[in-house]
């Protein structure tokens, strides 16, 4: 959730309603963050504190012993019921805690190397092999400095040893797995020839600014589809909590069992893993090594540890505004605070006086002339040399469109921040400085506030700014060979050379992610002088113009003028094909607003509009009870639905329309579940003309697409079929998601399989029924 829990929400729009109209006045006509933040924030009481705090106490967040003997339980219920991700998560919040929770509470001498052992194969279980090597030598010399032990149980741990380190030793000489091969090969690969004025962009792109556009980026060469225009790693990430609504009291609630994203990926890097490392302070934060865990620790979270409810309560936008801050701690701050002060120059944010501000003033003062000399020509986020970089000073500049935010949403987040900021200084946590041992003082007190300001301009930059970073997560049947795949939101960032690229409802680039690094490439040609577009959520094939207008208006402060949108103007009134209604008569598309008419004018056939919407909303509850039947595995009833509602959509829908390719694409999923793949790909064949239509025959859905019918072809031994489709897939995925991405290895392997296969076995199985 990006912005504070409802509960939080309500109430403080419930104060601002209840607030005197002078004061509202005040807060609205406020110029400045510093006042919007000043005059807001005068207004917490203690009952305001009192009311979050409660809230916050909702989310199970901090240690708790008894809940080892739970998730063991439930961790048992699981593998029983052969779910073993689920069992894994489990288990992996109990063992190695209670092992290290008792050797730190007095756990009997003599019985330690027994609980040792016990560790280090929880560690080599884990793949944790360097920690467990360590455990290992600890152990061996703990029993070299005891008196000899008795010959039995002596030899028994010496043998347990060795057992050990041969596993260690064969883990570590085992090729690496494949998601592990291909996030290094993702290390390695770096832009062909890095920007000198960018850092993270491609030599073929410019920055330029605009006083329309603002800065945007531009090719300076021709462009192929596929390229690398940037590749960028997010300044910072948060990752995104999932299903997480706040526990209620009661023994089968204290703990929670559901899976989410936290469970699932590294809170610092973002890496898939099932075998985490916790936090020792809280329960929240989970870490794919010890090395991750000590990095946050050092950067944010040992001042984020005992907010992790309030932080869930506030959402993740306050979370990612706080987390900024705090790395902005180990950048430079004479940088930081004197852009801050061109920032009080230009009348974008005043802020409260302290004495390191005046310091700090005075000194930017001295540099006056300096920066006097390059603000008529520099690129905001720039440095004087005219480098922009992914660092604070790049993110701080990024637009916060104050003036178009709603005087109620501004209130919500400077109290928000408010309230933060003053748990910060409760619990007398370190001051914000580059200092990890400076204490909170009443001068840093000062300081503070002009953090909090910061961190408002935060809150607000992050409507406009912030990047979802998404992953394709595998869903259907465990059982199922074909599998079927849907892009997640697993975390949000900050990526301020992304955040350079301009709108476009119909984009030319494609974004994918690993980890925390988001890789921007061409997704068609782009020639020479072309802007570098990006979609920021409303595409043309998701959202008419109307809806895409409005959500850019909202969020985004802006009318777009994209193509796409124009020529969306000009259209005829059928609409868009997958939203289009057709004939039953002659099969013509229907036109028109409230009364349709078929668009053969031979036909006289007229209907209504809000008819044909009752029908295609009956349609989709039928195709979701059919759907749901397929996720359960009754696919003898699925099946039957599902040519029901195909026979239906036929009476109405056009060919092209998305429900008639969900039905398509289920009856695929279904046929491909009995094995009976001939079947299955003729029904792919007609969810791609759905596909290709809604987003275009190059578009990364349409490689989603022909990935599954590649599969289909591969399992039916269609040897020629697989062959070309495995071909088509490829082109189209590598554009988007390069030749790392899960789906272009998988396609590589089965053409190397097919080409492996006798010629008489390619022939025999391409005579038969599949």
């Amino acid at each position: 959730m990006d912005l504070p829990v409802d509960e939080w929400k309500s109430y403080l729009l419930q104060k601002w309603s209840l607030l005197p109209k002078s004061a509202q006045a005040t807060i609205s006509i406020a110029e400045t963050l510093s006042e919007i933040f000043l005059h807001s924030s005068s207004f917490l009481q203690s009952e305001d504190e009192r009311f979050l705090n409660r809230l916050s106490q909702g989310y199970s967040v901090g240690k708790d012993p008894n809940a080892s003997c739970f998730y063991r339980e439930e961790g048992n219920r699981k593998f029983q019921e052969k779910n073993y991700t689920g069992a894994a998560v489990l288990y992996s919040k109990t063992c190695l805690n209670d092992i290290i929770r008792a050797l730190m509470h007095g756990y009997p001498e003599r019985l330690q190397p027994k609980l040792m052992l016990r560790k280090a194969e929880c560690l080599v279980t884990l793949g944790r092999l360097k920690e467990a090597s360590q455990t290992i030598s600890d152990l061996e010399s703990n029993v070299t400095e005891r008196p000899t032990p008795a010959a039995s149980p002596f030899q028994i741990l010496q043998k347990n040893l060795c057992d050990l380190k041969m596993k260690i030793q064969e883990k570590e000489n085992l090729p690496e797995t494949f998601l592990t091969a291909v996030a290094k090969d993702f290390e390695r690969m770096d832009l062909r020839e890095e920007n000198e004025q960018i850092p993270s962009a491609s030599s073929s792109v410019q920055l330029r600014t605009d006083p329309l556009k603002g800065r945007y980026l531009i090719a300076i060469k021709d462009i192929l589809p596929g390229e690398i225009l940037v590749k960028e790693d997010a300044f910072v990430s948060v990752l995104n909590p999932g299903e997480m609504p706040p526990l209620h009291q009661g023994l089968e609630s204290r703990w929670d069992t559901r899976i989410t994203t936290g469970d699932l990926y590294c809170h610092k890097c973002l890496k898939h893993t099932l075998a985490m490392v916790p936090c020792h302070g809280c329960s929240y934060a989970k870490y794919c090594s010890q090395e991750c865990m000590q990095q946050a620790w050092e950067l944010y979270h040992s001042i984020e540890c005992s907010l992790g409810g309030l932080l869930l309560t506030l959402g993740t936008f306050c979370h990612i505004a706080l987390r900024l801050t705090l790395l902005a701690r180990f950048e430079n701050v004479d940088k930081v605070v004197r852009g801050i002060c061109d920032e009080i120059n230009n009348k974008d944010i005043h802020l409260p006086g302290s004495k390191t501000l005046d310091k700090t003033f005075n000194y930017s003062q001295g540099k006056r002339e300096e920066i006097s000399k390059t603000v008529e020509t520099q690129i905001p986020g720039c440095n004087i040399d005219g480098k922009y970089e992914n660092n604070y000073n790049a993110v701080f500049s990024l637009l916060s469109h104050t003036e178009n935010h709603s005087p109620e949403h501004k209130f919500l987040c400077a109290l928000s921040v408010s309230a933060l900021c003053r748990q910060l200084e409760a619990n007398n946590l370190p001051a914000l400085t580059t200092d990890p041992k400076a204490e909170m003082t009443p001068d840093s007190c000062a300081d503070l506030n002009i953090w909090a300001v910061a961190m408002l301009r935060h809150l607000l930059q992050l409507q406009c700014n912030a990047q979802a970073i998404t992953t394709i997560q595998h869903t259907g049947s465990k059982e199922s060979i074909v599998t079927d795949s849907r892009q997640v939101r697993l975390a949000t960032g900050i990526f301020p050379v992304v955040s350079l690229l301009n709108h476009s409802c119909s984009p030319n680039t494609s974004v994918s992610f690993a980890g925390t690094v988001a890789t921007i490439r061409a997704a068609q040609q782009i020639r020479k002088g072309q802007e570098i577009l990006h979609c920021y959520g409303p595409h043309e094939s998701r959202m008419s113009a109307a809806e895409r207008q409005q959500k850019l208006r909202s969020q985004y402060f802006f009318d777009c003028s994209c193509p796409a949108c124009h020529c969306e103007k000009l259209r005829t009134a059928t609409g868009p094909r997958w939203e289009a209604f057709r004939c039953n008569n002659c099969r013509a598309l229907m036109q028109g607003d409230d009364v349709l008419s078929c668009g053969n004018r031979a036909c006289p056939e007229r209907i209504s509009r809000n008819h044909l919407v009752s029908r295609l909303q009956d349609l989709q509850q039928q195709v979701g009870i059919a759907s749901e039947l397929l996720r359960n595995g009754k696919l003898e009833q699925a099946i039957p639905w599902l040519l029901r509602c195909q026979q239906d959509a036929e009476s109405f829908l056009s060919a092209e329309h998305a429900v008639a390719g969900e039905i398509e694409d289920g009856l695929a999923r279904a046929y491909a579940a009995l094995g009976e793949w001939q079947k299955s790909a003729t029904h792919l064949q007609k969810s791609l003309q759905v596909v290709a239509a809604r987003h275009g025959p190059s578009s990364v859905e349409m490689g989603h697409e022909l990935f599954k019918l590649a599969q289909v072809l591969f399992n039916g031994f269609a040897v020629p079929e697989a062959l070309n489709a495995i071909q088509k897939a490829e082109d189209v995925l590598l554009v988007h998601c390069g030749p790392q991405s899960d789906e272009v290895q998988e396609l590589q392997e089965m053409r190397s399989c097919l080409m492996d296969w006798p010629p008489i076995l390619v022939g025999t199985q391409k005579d038969s029924d599949p």
